[in-house]
């Protein structure tokens, strides 16, 4: 049994995946390299990258569980935990704030039944957190949705937003 009460972990890096990442080895000087890859691949098989998917990248490219559990901790892009199926990152550093940034937080909380940042809705489909800058101050407030980036959002548009969500 894996983490979070989930099935029994199943290996990522077999068959085609595997072929996959042998291929992205080739681009890198080494394999410690392609560890963003790597995790990334997980995330997308898995939705998340778990403590058996850290293992078994680090496995994969001769590391340690810790230097990978290091790096996943590190970057926000990666779950370390189930997510909903609609990943809602809203930005709000300052800028984003005084464009009304917690407005549109507030919103989407709200309106996708999470009540509480980085808790999953109870029918599975929304994650929403809070993010230090997306990267688009000039179209405050940006949010991004699994890889869909959305600017100037406002408290409401969201339920539009959400709407068109598939």
């Amino acid at each position: 049994m894996s983490a979070h009460g989930t099935a029994p972990y199943e290996a990522v890096f077999v068959g085609k995946r595997k072929a996959d990442l042998d291929a992205i080895l080739l681009r890198y000087p080494n394999k410690q390299a392609a560890l963003l890859p790597a995790l990334w691949i997980v995330q997308e098989v898995q939705g998340w990258v778990s403590e058996e998917g850290m293992a078994e990248v680090a496995k994969c490219l001769d590391l340690t569980p810790a230097y990978v559990k290091g790096v996943v901790t590190f970057y926000t892009m990666y779950h370390q935990h189930p997510v909903g199926k609609h990943f809602i990152q809203v930005c709000t550093t300052s800028p984003c704030l005084c464009a009304g940034a917690d407005k549109v937080t507030e919103a989407f909380l709200k309106h996708t039944g999470c009540n509480e940042l980085g808790v999953t809705s109870p029918d599975g489909k929304y994650t929403v957190i809070e993010v230090e800058c997306l990267g688009a101050c000039g179209f405050a407030t940006p949010v991004q949705i699994n890889a869909d980036t959305i600017e100037n959002v406002t408290a409401d548009k969201v339920p539009q937003i959400l709407a068109g969500l598939k």
